[in-house]
């Protein structure tokens, strides 16, 4: 990933990153430095905290642009209580591959997921993120038989897991 733009975070950049992070996810971050890195060839914008590449904002059509969401990375340091969607021992290989998440792979899905909404896909033994993904269906809706009702957008080896500040 070539980065095209590198700079700190304002204070209030960061105020509304660290406040929608805790009322959406659950999450408390705390740290000295945030950077918004941009990249050539791709349209994530990623959020570096403490030089990790913790945050990202991931476009689409639906979404508020603004809104940051957890990247793998992020969501293993700083475990999400809500938007986790969990798979068993035999999904771990492919999600971590980047495939989408199927129903008969989940144990678990957070029932306040929204059909649209960004979740984690974290494995049951764990709880370690492998990948961050769109939900297809509403969380009540995932486990079951049959189906796709996550597609991917980011994964454990991918660029973005791989890159580092």
């Amino acid at each position: 990933m070539n980065v095209k733009s590198r700079h700190h975070l304002r204070s209030d950049a960061v105020d509304e990153i660290e406040t929608a992070l805790a009322d959406h996810l659950g999450v408390e971050i705390a740290a000295d430095t945030y950077e918004k890195v941009t990249f050539e060839d791709s349209d994530w914008e990623v959020v570096l905290v403490d030089g990790e590449p913790a945050v990202f904002y991931v476009p689409d059509e639906g979404d508020d642009p603004d809104a940051p969401f957890l990247t793998v990375r992020g969501a293993n340091d700083h475990p999400p209580a809500t938007n986790v969607v969990t798979v068993d021992a035999g999904a771990i290989e492919f999600v971590s591959n980047g495939a989408d998440v199927m129903r008969p792979g989940i144990t678990e899905a957070d029932e306040s997921i929204e059909a649209g909404d960004l979740v984690v896909i974290a494995e049951e033994v764990h709880g370690k993120a492998l990948a961050v993904g769109r939900a297809r269906v509403d969380g009540a809706e995932m486990v079951g038989k049959e189906g796709k009702v996550v597609d991917t957008v980011h994964h454990v080896g991918d660029d973005l897991y791989e890159f580092s500040g």
